[in-house]
């Protein structure tokens, strides 16, 4: 092994409304105190309950992916498996997703409030 993967760090323009955004998804605490790195208004932690550590980086000129069009491409994107796709989908859109492809009976592709796209997927 080479290294231990700390965290996912995702650009955004405001880092504390995305991690509010994704602690609404997934739970876990925002910004909790971690010697790995330092918490200011341009970096926010989520720590969650699986251990999981999301990080948010302010990006002063970020531009979101338009999916699926490659010219902006999303580079990468996550999956959350859900055990209620329905009732996911009213919760994600309710904490401020926008719903991208309502795909087959087992997914959908969402975006989060700065526009990178994640899927709910029916466990």
């Amino acid at each position: 092994m080479i290294a231990a993967l700390q965290c996912i760090v995702l650009d955004c323009p405001d880092p504390p409304s995305l991690a509010a955004f994704y602690q609404v998804v997934l739970g876990g605490a925002v910004n909790r105190p971690d010697p790995r790195w330092s918490l200011d208004a341009d970096w926010t932690t989520l720590h969650t309950a699986s251990g999981l550590v999301l990080g948010f980086q302010r990006a002063e000129d970020y531009r979101a992916p338009e999916w699926p069009n490659p010219s902006r491409p999303q580079q990468f994107h996550l999956d959350f498996a859900v055990d209620d796709l329905d009732r996911a989908e009213q919760e994600v859109l309710e904490a401020g997703a926008n719903l991208l492809d309502d795909g087959d009976s087992g997914s959908r592709v969402y975006a989060d409030p700065a526009g990178h796209p994640f899927c709910l997927i029916q466990e």
